[in-house]
């Protein structure tokens, strides 16, 4: 047996009930990147009831609309979690809501608390630029050049719960930032911050480039997480893409850290091929469309990213063994034609194939935590605390 959660980071498909409160009403992730793209489809996604799902809550996806007979089961799923980042929305699919937000910090410099950065400068001998919200790639272009002259660190935030460390790889070397992170994880420990992401960039003034070499720092566990539970009863698990990360490394037997949509479709294809006598549970996040594409507001290159994965899906889908599970979601919305350039409040799809059974109406889901408690019933072991099993 085996199962695979496919997240496609950002996949919003309509605005929750408490939008309002995160400044989203009207977001629609999903809807609004095809609207933006007429007369194009995601005919795999569409075949699995990817507009059955958006129909759940009732709006229409032109050009991938709801289908007869839908090859997975479908629903959406409503954030238990308060908040709308990466490490809420997955801590939550792996049976881990929160009940209190993590910290952020405020958009406006200076973002970051005068003791948190006073310890930062005792501990690592560095003053730093930035301090204040921005978008990664518009803080590399403005600060780039002073930072490659004084050796100086830029430290951003965003709307999540993140202080990020940005510095070009001949100033500070990627290891050398590595460390800089590992220093910071520990002091934004006090307040609660769900990561410390290090932001490796190259090239010259106006032309920098961020590298593959992105790592997150999670904040520790809060309780046992899918992972943990699935190998304590024996099943294998396997991490793709920035899911180790997220998880601060823990609840995997093997991690394969690729960068990119493309280099993590491929990794997964090759695990899938892979025939096993064990119990496996493979996760996989897809980081581009929220990254590259959502963040940025681009919801051409959305779109096709989207696209690419719908087209990888295609072989997946017509190879999946019986009795293998493929599930498809998302972790929060991205909504590219909405204001600003945050995440957005929104529900996210739910599609659950298993060849075995036929496709079903899986409703509106309370929790993400649904996907874990129905992978504790899946695999017959005990369940986990929070969610309710499909």
């Amino acid at each position: 047996m085996r199962a695979t959660i496919l997240v496609i980071d950002s996949f919003g498909i309509g605005a929750m009930p408490d939008a309002d409160k995160y400044g989203d009403v009207g977001a629609n992730t999903a809807l609004h990147i095809l609207e933006s793209n007429q007369g194009k489809s995601w005919p795999t996604l569409k075949k699995l009831g990817l507009g059955n799902a958006s129909q759940v809550l009732g709006p229409n996806l032109p050009g991938c609309e709801a289908v007869a007979s839908p090859l997975a089961s479908y629903g959406v799923m409503s954030e238990k979690s308060p908040g709308k980042d990466t490490t809420t929305g997955h801590w939550e699919i792996a049976g881990m809501p929160l009940e209190k937000a993590f910290y952020t910090f405020p958009p406006e410099y200076p973002s970051f608390p005068d003791k948190l950065i006073a310890v930062f400068k005792e501990r690592t001998g560095l003053d730093i630029l930035g301090n204040k919200a921005a978008s990664g790639t518009v803080i590399i272009n403005e600060l780039g050049e002073e930072h490659m002259k004084t050796g100086k660190p830029i430290c951003y935030t965003s709307a999540d719960s993140v202080f990020q460390i940005a510095a070009h790889e001949d100033i500070i070397s990627v290891e050398e930032l590595y460390k800089l992170c590992e220093i910071t994880r520990e002091l934004c420990n006090e307040y609660g911050i769900a990561r410390v992401i290090a932001r490796p960039f190259i090239g010259s003034p106006g032309n920098f480039t961020r590298t593959a070499g992105r790592h997150d720092y999670s904040i520790a566990l809060p309780s046992i997480s899918l992972g943990e539970h699935l190998q304590n009863n024996g099943v294998k698990t396997i991490a793709v893409g920035k899911i180790s990360d997220i998880f601060a490394g823990i609840g995997f037997d093997n991690s394969y850290p690729d960068k990119g949509n493309p280099a993590c479709l491929a990794r997964t294809k090759e695990l899938l091929d892979h025939d096993s006598d064990d119990n496996e549970f493979v996760f996989v996040n897809l980081v581009d469309t929220d990254m590259v594409y959502g963040h940025r507001r681009d919801p051409i290159g959305y779109y096709e990213s989207v696209k690419a994965t719908d087209d990888w899906l295609a072989d997946i889908v017509d190879n999946l063994p019986d009795g293998d599970v493929l599930i498809i979601t998302g972790d929060h919305g991205c909504d590219p034609t909405y204001k600003g350039s945050d995440h957005t409040r929104e529900f996210v799809p739910l599609l659950w194939l298993n060849k075995t059974e036929a496709g079903q109406n899986l409703g509106i889901r309370t929790s993400f935590s649904d996907i874990a408690q129905s992978l504790c019933k899946y695999y017959g072991i005990p369940s986990m605390k929070t969610g309710k099993a499909i």
